[in-house]
């Protein structure tokens, strides 16, 4: 066949049939040949021909004699297309056999990590609510031995505030994927505890995975503390954002919200803190820079831009989390605008001191900076000649090299004279 002869088996015209094939292939070369003679129904042998682009080629023979002239006819057919697939079978049956023995080990560490847990767990089936797995923890948690408590319905081993709030929890996770944390009093016991709960899937049905935790009587727990805290970051006046060390948004609470303009939590999670900053780019570029020099910034002066055009003074005070479970940027977020609007005056006027001009950088573009630069050092200036002529106006001007008129005109823009002197020549001469 064309197949066979892109192996290069054209060359085998003329040759031994027996020399064609593989050493342990003779043997079966000889025994259709034999039973052809003879005039015998001959079996199917598999025979390997050696190649040279790969495996060697397995074909199904089979021999029949002609008595006419006593020559013998070999048919074959060639197995390779069968020898793949059974190559693909073993492979896969080996796939699978490693695939079982992965999820064996894998179960048995779940197991044993499931039932040496401090941590009280059930899973319990969504559609009937009874617990179908429950580790030793739980059974001592519920007072009742483990065997006992799996096949249980759940809520029921609550009393009755407790168990409608557990079906308003599942309720809540079956729906949406999350809940919070409720308490609830064990029925037996009468043991106060603490129950979260997460949904997944498993075989198309779904079920809950539930930890309880013992509530000291003490005070809040572990497990109540951190939901206390979020609550009083939430009502917070100040706005409040943890970001990731890129910057995106990990937690806002809703002073923030209202600052962005924003109607849920879900809109500023996983954004850049820089899309509501007044100077894209430039603002939180510099917050980034001196958080991973300093560790902490105070008073950063910007504005925060709302969704709907609206726009807030602000002052940041943020700090980073290198170390701990996950890294953070937290950042609390301080409207000015109403402080600002009282101190408006006073802005507009001539900064008195360095530390006043460095405080509008940021406020104001770079050329009202400029100008107010140049005002304050001349009033500087000024101060400085009254001090050094003991508030003689006339060696003040002489000194600056300023017309008598022209340094009282300075002195009424500055405010450092109550009341105009049109000529001077009153206090000049009093001075004098």
């Amino acid at each position: 066949s064309e197949e066979l002869s892109r192996e290069g088996y054209e060359k085998w015209i003329g040759q031994p049939w027996i020399d064609t094939v593989t050493v342990e292939s003779r043997t079966k070369v000889e025994a259709l040949l034999r039973d052809a003679a003879a005039n015998s129904i001959t079996k199917w042998r598999q025979v390997n021909h050696p190649s040279t682009h790969g495996p060697d080629v397995p074909i199904l023979y089979s021999a029949a004699l002609v008595p006419k002239n006593g020559s013998i006819i070999v048919f074959g057919r060639d197995l390779r297309s069968l020898a793949s697939l059974q190559q693909r079978l073993m492979d896969a049956q080996q796939s699978l056999e490693r695939d079982y023995w992965r999820l064996r080990h894998l179960e048995t560490r779940y197991r044993l990590l499931f039932e040496v847990a401090a941590e009280a767990v059930l899973i319990v089936d969504s559609v009937t609510q009874k617990i179908t797995e429950a580790n030793p923890a739980a059974g001592q948690l519920l007072g009742e031995h483990t065997r006992r408590v799996v096949g249980r319905v759940f809520p029921d081993c609550f009393d009755e505030a407790g168990a409608s709030s557990v079906r308003m929890l599942m309720a809540n996770v079956g729906a949406t994927g999350r809940g919070d944390e409720i308490e609830a009093r064990v029925a037996e016991s009468g043991r106060q505890v603490v129950i979260s709960a997460s949904v997944f899937r498993q075989d198309n049905s779904a079920l809950f995975l539930l930890r309880l935790s013992p509530l000291q009587q003490s005070g809040a727990t572990a497990a109540s503390l951190p939901r206390t805290i979020a609550r009083a970051i939430d009502s917070a006046p100040d706005g409040f954002v943890v970001t990731d060390p890129e910057g995106r948004i990990l937690v806002a609470n809703q002073a923030f919200r209202d600052l962005a303009q924003l109607a849920s939590e879900d809109q500023a999670k996983g954004e850049s803190l820089d899309r509501w900053l007044g100077r894209a780019g430039v603002d939180f570029g510099v917050l980034i820079f001196n958080l991973r020099q300093h560790g902490a910034v105070r008073l950063f002066a910007t504005t925060i831009r709302g969704e709907q055009g609206a726009r807030a003074d602000v002052e940041i005070s943020a700090v980073s989390v290198a170390h701990g479970e996950q890294p953070c940027l937290g950042f609390t977020i301080r409207n000015v605008g109403r402080r600002l609007a009282s101190e408006a005056a006073n802005e507009r006027a001539v900064p008195r001191s360095v530390e006043q001009l460095t405080e509008l950088v940021g406020r104001a573009p770079l050329k009202e900076l400029v100008r107010q630069s140049t005002d304050l050092i001349e009033r500087l200036c000024i101060e400085a000649a009254l001090e050094l002529t003991r508030d003689n106006r006339a060696s003040a001007a002489e000194m600056l090299g300023l017309s008598r008129q022209g340094l009282y005109t300075k002195l009424r823009r500055y405010g450092l004279v109550e009341s105009p002197d049109a000529d001077g020549s009153a206090a000049d001469s009093g001075q004098s």
